[in-house]
């Protein structure tokens, strides 16, 4: 499903040139279950931009179902990715004023088409997220552990290929961080493709599989 080929990315500043992936190879098969592994500044958040089509590589090979990616333009990236990501970050990025159902619902003012059932959707992945007496709560005055199931619920709110998760727990309690991984392993039993960034090994063994970055390169 995603292959991903000799990627080397390099930031220029000030005429200073940083080289942050350096020609990483891997690819990840429909309904997988992958951990991206690696210490602070190893280059994953990187990576993990790249594979969710929010940021271009500087070199290398991209191919998701079989679409070259890096030759696509800016317009056909955006419109792949809305159809194929959702993404989950460690900072909730909820609207704190605004109510769960209307912070699941976000997404699809993007969508060329916006559902009929679009309400009834949400209500029915809060539910499922554990968050059904939640629903018309302000994101402020939910938990942390709840918010990042409200993320997650608005991850899905498209129906996407892919789950991208980026340091999903870094902001929790241990509790909340089990149970955000529970909802994370039911989301595989359904055979949704995830793949999760993360620096913390307990949350990389709940994967398939893991891949290890050190200095901009896959270990192994």
């Amino acid at each position: 499903m995603i292959k991903i080929k000799d990627i080397e990315k390099t930031y220029s500043k000030n005429s200073v040139e940083t080289k942050v992936l350096r020609g990483v190879t891997f690819s990840v098969q429909r309904g997988e279950y992958v951990a991206i592994m690696g210490a602070s500044g190893s280059g994953k958040s990187t990576l993990m931009n790249i594979i969710g089509c929010l940021d271009r590589p500087t070199k290398g090979q991209y191919e998701l179902d079989n679409i070259n990616v890096l030759q696509l333009d800016d317009d056909a990236i955006s419109a792949l990715r809305n159809k194929k990501f959702g993404f989950v970050f460690q900072q909730f990025f909820l609207l704190e004023r605004t109510n769960a159902l209307d912070n699941v619902l976000l997404p699809l003012i993007y969508t060329d088409e916006y559902p009929a059932d679009a309400i009834q959707q949400a209500r029915k992945l809060l539910v499922n997220v554990g968050l059904g007496d939640r629903i018309e709560y302000f994101a402020n005055e939910l938990s942390g552990g709840q918010q990042q199931r409200v993320a997650i619920a608005r991850s899905l709110i498209n129906n996407p290929d892919v789950i991208i998760a980026d340091e999903p727990t870094g902001n929790l309690d241990s509790e909340s961080a089990a149970e955000i991984m529970k909802i994370f392993s039911r989301l595989h039993e359904e055979r949704r493709t995830i793949i999760i960034v993360t620096h913390d090994r307990d949350v990389a063994g709940n994967a398939q599989r893991i891949l290890e970055l050190k200095d901009g390169q896959i270990k192994g």
